[in-house]
């Protein structure tokens, strides 16, 4: 059975790369357009992991991870960030929100599947 990763992301183009990357592997993508609707089919879908975007309109990256966060769904569940920002002080609110990893754009798709395998052992 394949994991099911939801990657939520506003643009079209990294949410293509992420699905396109993911699925190639053998991996289940659901995505989300931004972090409102990434929360609705976190708590609606069994997901495996998720990976999301911080920059979005309706409920930005560290919204989604700290409201996910507050339901029970989210147990065990690793989220990893994603930011064209490297600063130090997002990767720690990221990290207090409950976010596992962190990856900076642009990326590669060895990159992502590195990071998706190391966080779904």
């Amino acid at each position: 059975m394949s994991r099911t990763v939801l990657a939520v992301d506003d643009s079209p183009s990294v949410r293509c790369m992420v699905a396109m990357t993911l699925r190639e592997a053998g991996y289940r993508v659901i995505e989300a357009t931004d972090g409102r609707e990434g929360l609705e089919k976190a708590l609606s879908e069994p997901v495996d992991a998720i990976i999301t975007d911080q920059n979005m309109p309706n409920l930005d990256g560290l919204g989604f991870i700290r409201a996910f966060r507050e339901h029970p769904e989210s147990k065990g569940k690793p989220i990893i960030f994603l930011s064209t920002d490297c600063a130090d002080t997002l990767k720690q609110q990221a990290r207090e929100a409950g976010a596992m990893g962190w990856m900076v754009k642009p990326f590669t798709q060895p990159q992502l599947l590195a990071v998706i395998k190391k966080v779904l052992g």
